[in-house]
């Protein structure tokens, strides 16, 4: 029996790090985690006992399609608290994970054949879903002087029916200011393209606050997740936010793809949203790593760095060591017992000269991480000068 054609998407590359780095444990080896963006810490203590009161309660079935009303209910008040904005809770979905509301958006909003604009460096399960869904995916190289994040001539002559972005951005960690991504959505406005902002990494900023799609415009698609910010990433439970004239034609979409999101991450998901003292103590750690990163990794040798703004990733250009940055990685998983993810994950014409370190993890594992980048560098690059 054959496969589609649409089936054969490319791996998601850091899937097949961690699977590597689960390995290498299994035979007794100490490995530091700087490939998946996840964090260490459990979900907040508000959601662990919400779900443990309601799992005594009665059963926890199928919820409505577009998920619990006091979870939307909720969602809209972080956006009042976040933003200042007033969002109705008709407008929010709830999903299972970003990765559903992804296939919701580019299934509500896209036609077979359409073609989708991203930013590369980008998340490169956005790429496999479109072409999961018969679409195609437009990558659209960005410059570092434009700190990895598309710009309205970036746009010109591609001729997109639509264009997701995220800020702050993965792998690079940048974020675009309000000017910025006003003009790309007033720049999509003029010519009728579609445009989705994924926010998964708002709540994780460094300098300056992240700015939501949704202070700018009402007619866009955003799309954001407990997974980051609130630490349950495992729970599989993330929202987006519609126009009010596309609802229906998404909660259509949802009850037939997905039935509900599971209903006992909506109720871990609300009691969450309660444990701002706990996501923002979290917040704290990702600061003490990305300034130890900073100082510790260009000492290391890695000194061409994309200047982070959020999220919790270091992007590295690598080209002066190799231009195979899948091999480089696993070499250093196999010398220094540190699993990092290569840049052709993000970018494939571009990232076999670059890595990506995420430090959402301990501060402890991140200086033993370093340490032993250090050590592996020096090592296996004995007559490179650090900053040359």
């Amino acid at each position: 029996m054959q496969v589609s054609r649409r089936s054969q998407v490319d791996p998601f590359i850091v899937m097949d790090v961690m699977e590597a780095a689960a390995k290498a444990e299994a035979s007794g080896r100490h490995i530091i985690h700087m490939e998946v963006g996840q964090p260490s810490t459990p979900a907040p203590v508000g959601a662990r006992a919400a779900l443990a009161s309601a799992m005594e309660e009665g059963a926890l079935g199928y919820t409505v399609a577009l998920g619990l009303p006091e979870l939307r209910r909720g969602i809209a008040d972080l956006y009042q608290r976040w933003y200042g904005l007033t969002i109705s809770p008709e407008r929010i979905v709830v999903t299972a994970g970003s990765s559903a509301a992804f296939l919701l958006a580019f299934t509500a909003l896209f036609d077979a054949k359409d073609r989708v604009g991203l930013g590369l460096p980008g998340y490169p399960s956005y790429r496999q879903i479109l072409r999961a869904l018969s679409l195609q995916d437009v990558g659209i190289e960005t410059a570092a002087a434009n700190r990895f994040q598309p710009v309205p001539s970036d746009l010109e002559g591609q001729n997109l029916d639509g264009l997701i972005v995220a800020s702050p951005a993965n792998p690079s960690g940048t974020m675009l200011s309000r000017d910025a991504l006003a003009d790309l959505i007033q720049a999509c406005d003029a010519n009728g393209t579609k445009f989705i902002s994924d926010e998964i990494y708002h709540g994780i900023q460094y300098e300056g606050r992240a700015i939501s799609a949704l202070e700018i415009s009402d007619d866009v698609y955003v799309i954001n997740s407990f997974s980051k910010y609130f630490s349950m990433t495992g729970w599989r439970i993330g929202w987006m936010v519609v126009p009010e004239d596309h609802v229906r034609t998404v909660e259509r979409l949802a009850q037939n793809m997905f039935i509900c999101a599971p209903h006992a991450a909506q109720v871990a998901a609300l009691g969450a949203l309660s444990c701002e003292a706990e996501t923002e103590a979290n917040l704290e750690v990702y600061k003490a790593n990305r300034a130890l990163m900073l100082e510790e990794l260009p000492k290391a040798g890695f000194t061409r760095i994309a200047p982070p703004d959020g999220a919790f990733y270091i992007y590295a250009d690598v080209s002066e060591y190799t231009d195979d940055s899948l091999a480089f990685a696993s070499e250093i998983l196999d010398e220094a017992g540190v699993a990092v993810t290569p840049g052709l994950d993000f970018d494939a014409g571009r990232g076999g000269q670059w890595l990506r370190f995420s430090y959402a993890r301990s501060t402890a594992d991140m200086a033993e991480g370093i340490k032993r980048l250090a050590a592996y560098m020096a090592k296996r690059f004995p007559d490179h000068e650090v900053g040359a």
